[in-house]
């Protein structure tokens, strides 16, 4: 007689929280359907351990999906634990029971220690997410146990009698509904399959009903007692034919005939049942190591390095980090670490777990002791969960911290691809930042990398305490040429992040003042002048900035008149340090269309070399036909070597070149 029941209390029940509340991937009830089978396969191995069942010899424990477009059923398949009546009525009737507002009240914030997911069958709840009818054949382990056979039409009401199992174990299967026959296409099960159960502890084999049969050809040594064999194949001895040292023929056999056959294919798991985070360090390859990234990430450009995590206490988490090489003019600087619980995958860059700034990145972590909630979707405890990202923070912090003491020379070649990385973990992680500091490195003239207390102490002489830093190599070439004619060091700080970064590094280092190479001009390039000299200058300072004011239509420009060491340069831009920055952080922040400049476009000063025939020549013809437009040749000539000019000076520049040649060819 079957026993029939309703799923409804008070016209509440579970799948409207199922659909809405619980999952919100529609494509989440492979993972847990599977999961299921992993878990009742899991707990009979412990059986075995524990000599309470026995596990037969020729048993193979594997999970199986099988695809049907024709019936458009999903059928998922295990030989573990299985239930008996009173089992299947506790774990998949009774949830429903307890109606939608008790079922809150009581599972919302379960962790998985409870096995809540499992135990209460939840899980299999998500499969009405897709299905009109679900059906269970299921059978106990336990000896005499009968089968049970259960359905549910639409969710609401369920009927359950008798089967027919005859192996223990669990058989679900899904006839789907219309907006969901996605899901029985072999290639969208395989995504799916590839996408949570990747690295599932049990086989899973997915097989297609409607599809051909496949078959391959194996030596006839390889054939085992599970091999289905269609055809026997002879192939016929090969022969040879060899003169001999007397001139005669003979024919040789090069290789015996042979028997092959021809089988059903092997089915061929989806999954790796024991991936690489399991294994000891000294187990893996480096070949290993990168077999995986590229099958995990579909990345094909090497990884730099990586960490192998291995923790059992006062948590167990395994996993590996892996230090990409990253493309900053073409890549998103998002990272994907795969976050995992016991060998299921949960999701991507879980924030909460993986410190923003290792979202940088990629990566697999696999935590057991995750405190998750029913739909393995949301984190619960957040001090236990703190304790995990500090431990992750500590162990990139003392790989690299590691690898700059005892291995300086990849180290500093690495330094490119991971600068980026460690200047965002300093400023966003106060931890990481104490244990990494004096592992910062910056790139010099010479193309060394040298530490910071290195830089001040190669520099102390010439500018005590003063770092000064590249931008723009190709827009600061001309103030990195004087540097270097005049023996001054400068490193390169050209990534975005490095504004501010540079404000970090003056925050925690007091004494210390970043100067950017063309805030202003060293002392060191000009020529000394007595103040009897500053004196006769002073007419001819106020009457070139007179005429540069006038010829540029700039009443507010400031102009300085210097007498540098090198005659050739006639004029240079220098902006001040704090309008610099101030411009470099309004181009961060300001919304698109917005001109940065127009919040910082002070500080900007005009150097003019009283040294250069050029700017000689212009105080000597201050009315000169074309005095003008060499003024404002010199101002944008600096502007050109100090940046760019706007399209309008370009145009004007562009112009301006081309009449003062004609005057040149035509002298």
């Amino acid at each position: 007689m079957a026993k029939t029941g309703s799923l409804t209390i008070n016209s509440e029940n579970i799948f409207p929280i199922i659909k809405k509340w619980l999952y919100s991937d529609h494509d989440i009830f492979y993972r847990e359907l599977v999961s299921n089978g992993s878990d009742a396969i899991t707990k009979l191995k412990k059986l075995d351990v524990m000599g309470e069942w026995q596990k037969p010899d020729d048993l193979e424990f594997k999970i199986e999906v099988i695809t049907d477009s024709n019936e458009k059923t999903i059928t998922f398949k295990d030989n573990g634990i299985g239930m008996t009546m009173e089992e299947v009525d506790e774990y998949i009737n009774q949830i429903a029971f307890s109606g939608a507002k008790d079922f809150l009240e009581k599972y919302k914030d379960k962790t998985n220690e409870d096995q809540i997911i499992g135990h209460f069958g939840l899980g299999f709840y998500s499969a009405f997410m897709v299905a009109d009818k679900v059906t269970i054949d299921t059978k106990s382990y336990k000896e005499g146990a009968a089968p049970v056979h259960w359905e549910s039409d639409g969710g609401t009401e369920y009927e359950m009698e008798e089967g027919d199992k005859e192996e223990s174990g669990t058989t679900i299967k899904l006839y789907l509904n219309e907006d969901c026959l996605e899901f029985c296409n072999e290639y969208r099960a395989r995504e799916v399959l590839e996408k949570y159960c990747s690295f599932m502890p049990v086989a899973i084999y997915l097989s297609n009903v409607t599809a051909e049969p496949q078959f391959e050809t194996i030596e006839k040594e390889e054939l085992t007692e599970k091999d289905t064999v269609v055809e026997t194949i002879v192939e016929e001895a090969k022969t040879e034919e060899i003169e001999k040292e007397n001139g005669e023929k003979e024919t040789v056999e090069v290789s015996p005939a042979k028997e092959k056959y021809k089988i059903k294919k092997r089915p061929v798991a989806v999954n790796d049942t024991n991936p690489l985070w399991n294994k000891h360090p000294n187990d893996c390859s480096e070949e290993d190591y990168k077999g995986f990234y590229r099958k995990v990430f579909h990345d094909y450009k090497e990884p730099l390095f990586w960490i192998h995590l291995n923790m059992d206490y006062p948590f167990n988490l395994k996993g590996i980090l892996y230090f990409p090489k990253l493309n900053l003019n073409y890549d998103s600087l998002e990272g994907t670490i795969k976050l995992y619980n016991n060998q299921v995958f949960i999701a991507d860059n879980i924030k909460e777990v993986i410190p923003e700034f290792l979202m940088l990145l990629k990566g697999v972590i696999d935590c057991p002791d995750l405190p998750l909630n029913v739909s393995r979707s949301a984190l619960q405890n957040d001090g236990f969960v703190k304790k995990i990202s500090d431990y992750i923070t500590k162990k990139v912090a003392d790989k690299l911290t590691g690898m700059f003491k005892t291995d300086r020379e990849n180290y500093d070649k690495y330094w490119a691809d991971i600068n980026p990385f460690i200047k965002f973990g300093c400023l966003k992680d106060e931890k990481f930042a104490e244990k990494i500091n004096d592992s910062i490195l910056f790139k010099n003239l010479e193309g060394k990398y040298l530490t910071l207390a290195e830089c001040l102490e190669e520099n102390k002489e010439k500018h005590e305490n003063k770092v000064f830093y590249i931008t723009n190599e190709k827009e600061q070439s001309q103030y990195i040429n004087l540097f270097k004619e005049a023996g001054l060091d400068a490193v390169y700080l050209t990534e975005n992040i490095d504004n501010p970064f540079v404000g970090y590094l003056e925050q925690k280092n007091e004494n210390v003042k970043f100067l950017c190479i063309n805030s202003d001009l060293s002392d060191i390039f000009k020529e000394e002048v007595t103040e009897e000299d500053k004196e006769a200058m002073k007419a001819d300072v106020e009457a070139l900035t007179e005429l540069f004011r006038k010829a540029l239509n700039k009443e507010n420009l400031e102009v300085k008149v210097e007498k540098l060491k090198n005659d050739n340069v006639s004029s240079m831009i220098t902006v001040s340090e704090e309008s610099r920055r101030m411009q470099e952080m309004m181009k961060m922040y300001t919304m698109p269309g917005m001109d940065a400049s127009m919040f910082g476009a002070g500080g900007e000063t005009l150097v003019l070399n009283y040294n250069n025939k050029l700017v000689q020549y212009v105080l000597g013809h201050k009315d000169g036909a074309h005095t003008n437009a060499i003024c404002e040749q010199l101002y944008d000539l600096a502007a050109l070597s100090h940046g760019s000019l706007t399209p309008e000076r370009m145009t004007g520049f562009i112009a301006r070149s081309n009449e003062l040649m004609i005057v040149m060819a035509g002298e």
